[in-house]
């Protein structure tokens, strides 16, 4: 199955929307915000690159998923937190500060580990005869269309501070906007895929998402991280970059099954976010 041509035009302009609405909130201190937090990002870090892509290889593994469905999950699991972690982790009273480096570092390194990640992923799900490299040209358009919108961004925040934080918040709701669109479409689009697939499929998106917020607020506080930025890494852990996991699927690997597990995780982790919000919360009053 294929995108259709409004797709193809509207994908990319919806993720450098959202692209230009985190370049907005981000400066340069963002950057050098690394050395201030240096445990917690280390932790982050290796969650994000490290255990989550193993985690998601196990679910994987054992879900009984077919192959193309299964790279899917690693597309997702590969791919960074995105703009709407910021946001719950606000809601959430975690370190904001520390999503907004974390997401900045995130967004770069994974334009070099996602590729590495999902083609491994192909090799071993789809078999060595099925393996399909990501053209460089791909690779650069994406680079393109995360990096310069957020470049952009992060200029108009430098030379027009007050228009930055002015526009800050419609781009915000334009954003979300856009990733319901881009989630319905592709659900509609792929309903039957949906239907045929969501009693495998259901479970272990769930489970990853789940698993996801866990390791990301559990790990810091083992590890004595203050729960402020334990809060703020299990939002960005937990939260992956829906929109640009379905942009790959659909405009660099040209295969719109595989963008049916981030389309359900995009929907899943609105809830479950909020409802993993809501516990660390309650339970922090109640040891109050």
């Amino acid at each position: 199955m294929q995108q259709s041509a409004a797709t193809a035009l509207f994908l990319p302009i919806a993720l450098g929307i959202i692209m230009l609405g985190l370049g907005l909130s981000l400066t340069l201190e963002d950057f050098k915000r690394v050395t201030k937090y240096p445990r917690a990002i280390t932790i982050a870090l290796v969650c994000q690159m490290v255990l989550l892509p193993a985690l998601c290889f196990g679910i994987a593994m054992f879900s009984g998923l077919g192959p193309v469905l299964c790279v899917g999950l690693i597309l997702l699991a590969a791919s960074p937190g995105g703009p709407t972690a910021n946001l719950y982790s606000h809601l959430s009273k975690g370190d904001v500060a520390l999503n907004i480096t974390l997401t900045a570092v995130n967004s770069v390194l994974t334009l070099f580990t996602l590729p590495f990640l999902v083609n491994l992923a192909m090799e071993y799900f789809m078999g060595a005869g099925q393996y399909i490299p990501l053209p460089f040209a791909k690779v650069v358009e994406v680079f393109v269309v995360v990096l310069v919108p957020v470049a952009l961004g992060m200029l108009i925040k430098s030379k027009a501070p007050a228009f930055a934080d002015k526009m800050n918040k419609p781009v915000k709701i334009i954003s979300a906007v856009l990733l319901i669109i881009i989630i319905v479409s592709v659900t509609l689009r792929e309903k039957q895929v949906l239907l045929d697939h969501f009693a495998q499929l259901g479970m272990p998106v769930l489970l990853f998402n789940v698993l996801s917020l866990a390791v990301g607020y559990y790990l810091p506080m083992l590890f004595k991280v203050e729960k402020k930025q334990a809060i703020a890494i299990g939002m960005e852990i937990g939260i992956h970059n829906g929109t640009l996991a379905i942009y790959i699927a659909l405009n660099v690997l040209n295969n719109s099954t595989m963008s049916i597990p981030p389309a359900i995780y995009s929907l899943l982790m609105f809830f479950t976010a909020a409802a993993f919000g809501f516990f660390v919360n309650i339970g922090s009053k109640q040891t109050a």
